[in-house]
């Protein structure tokens, strides 16, 4: 065992006994986890107006306060930004993460407190380390460095002296600079806006240096690695970075991906993990790497509830308590966290694959779907779908959109899809065959709306041109490690743009 992974193992060891233990109380560790954070709020003015003090039980607490999304968040992440503070969280708020989310034109300001970074943000990274440490006790990484790959966003201040950007450029602002010895490119790279010049400063800094991880988006990561590629001449990762032995990923389902990162990095030393860390909070992680579900970390200072999908089109949407849940079903995810967010739907859909110990995937957003003749198509049907479309072609995708056609003049609705290839497919028709056939496999309220024809016709499919998906982000200003194009909308906003821009 190299020696800093002897001393990693040392430092560790009380954190992974304290993952075991959470794994094996959940309920009692998610049950003083809430008493913890109604405690701290107790004299805020949200803890006030609910009475935090007399709420005693976690039904109580179901009960009492309303679920809420960014909107009747707003006012409040406005107020702290004007300078206000205990409103929502005792300790001063100055850090506001900047999303503006797949599913809402306007910014989303989320208030970031000193102790959500320390104990829910910074510990995920730590554990990612320490159960990587632990699966993989001779591995090499932590002799080099780690490219980090975020997002596009620079600090910007306000009158009040409050800090916004997006997460990643919060996180790179706070780490402690023994942390930052450990990553390439340096702060001022990393923190740059102005994203095309910012990949080719990547590449100038870290092409010469020992690269033996990789952090980041998986879809904005092959940008910058076809980018090196093309400037050194290379064929895979492995001839520029030797040593590249990791790749830890989040933000996007990796599996539309996975088939171009194993010809780019064709290594078979080469490990993948899987994290869950949104501006919201640091949410999982991949602890088994023969399982690609997450484990639910339970003592980030995070207290979680579950929506069942079913349940969102209600007024007053049922959460189901941790105990509550069962595997194999969607719900949509809420927090109550140490950064001040109070039974706030962050609007992503998990499934749990385990309850012994509690482990998820994420299955999509709760915006993003098409159910516009009642066929519930998620995103996690319709990137399995296109992963055994892409196996039994061979072609590989970059990114897609997809929407409905609605029923007009008599005319039969469809599914309207766009796709950028890496690799096409030799014939077009035969993988939007294919692809309707597997979405039909997976998804019976699709299948029986195509029964005959009878409301659906089979998916319409276009060829994207290379480049059009970030022609269409630097056009609305969101070229970046953390924006994504909403991978299905149940209105035609999106891809009546993306096609104009193809014809273009």
């Amino acid at each position: 065992m190299p020696v800093i992974n002897s001393i990693i193992s040392m430092f560790s060891t009380k954190r992974l006994a304290q993952i075991d233990f959470f794994k094996e109380n959940p309920i009692q560790v998610q049950r003083d986890t809430l008493v913890e954070l109604l405690r701290r709020a107790a004299d805020t003015e949200y803890g006030l107006k609910y009475d935090f003090d007399s709420i005693l039980t976690a039904e109580q607490y179901r009960e009492r306060l309303p679920i809420i999304h960014y909107e009747e968040l707003a006012p409040y992440s406005e107020r702290l930004m004007n300078g206000e503070q205990n409103l929502l969280w005792p300790d001063p708020i100055t850090w506001f993460a900047k999303s503006s989310g797949t599913t809402a034109a306007k910014s989303k300001f989320i208030p970031v407190s000193k102790e959500s970074l320390e104990s829910c943000h910074f510990r995920g990274g730590k554990d990612v380390i320490s159960i990587f440490n632990k699966l993989y006790p001779d591995a090499q990484v932590f002799n080099g460095k780690t490219l980090a790959l975020g997002g596009s966003s620079e600090i910007s201040k306000t009158n009040n002296n409050c800090r916004y950007g997006d997460l990643s450029a919060i996180l790179i602002s706070n780490t402690p600079f023994w942390a930052n010895m450990m990553k390439t490119p340096d702060q001022s790279i990393m923190l740059m806006s102005e994203w095309e010049e910012k990949i080719e400063k990547i590449c100038d800094t870290t092409i010469k240096e020992d690269v033996r991880s990789l952090a980041g988006v998986p879809s904005w990561f092959l940008t910058l690695i076809n980018r090196i590629l093309e400037r050194t001449g290379r064929n895979n990762l492995h001839e520029v970075w030797p040593n590249l032995e990791l790749f830890i990923h989040g933000g996007i389902n990796f599996t539309p991906y996975r088939e171009q990162y194993k010809r780019l990095l064709p290594d078979p030393k080469m490990k993948y993990m899987e994290t869950y860390n949104a501006s919201e909070g640091f949410f999982g992680l991949q602890d088994d790497p023969s399982d690609s579900s997450m484990l639910l970390m339970l003592d980030y200072g995070v207290y979680y509830e579950f929506v069942p999908i079913s349940e969102l089109t209600k007024p007053h949407p049922r959460a189901l308590l941790l105990e509550e849940v069962e595997t194999g079903v969607n719900y949509a995810l809420v927090i109550s966290t140490n950064g001040g967010l109070w039974r706030y739907m962050i609007g992503d859909t998990i499934m749990f694959t385990s309850t012994r110990p509690y482990k998820f995937k994420i299955t999509g957003r709760t915006k993003l779907f098409i159910n516009a003749f009642g066929e519930e198509l998620i995103i996690d049907n319709a990137i399995e779908a296109l992963k055994q479309t892409c196996e039994k072609t061979g072609a590989t995708v970059m990114a897609f959109t997809a929407a409905p056609v609605f029923m007009e003049d008599g005319k039969k609705g469809a599914h309207e899809w766009i796709i950028e290839f890496g690799t096409p497919p030799a014939d077009s028709e035969n993988f939007a065959n294919i692809l309707d056939t597997e979405l039909k496999k997976i998804n019976s309220d699709y299948e029986a709306k195509r029964y005959k024809d009878m409301s659906l016709q089979r998916l319409i499919l276009h060829a994207a041109r290379p480049n059009l998906f970030n022609d269409w982000l630097k056009e609305k200003g969101k070229l970046g490690g953390q924006n994504k194009v909403p991978q299905l909308w149940n209105d035609r906003t999106h891809i009546d743009e993306l096609l104009k821009m193809n014809q273009g």
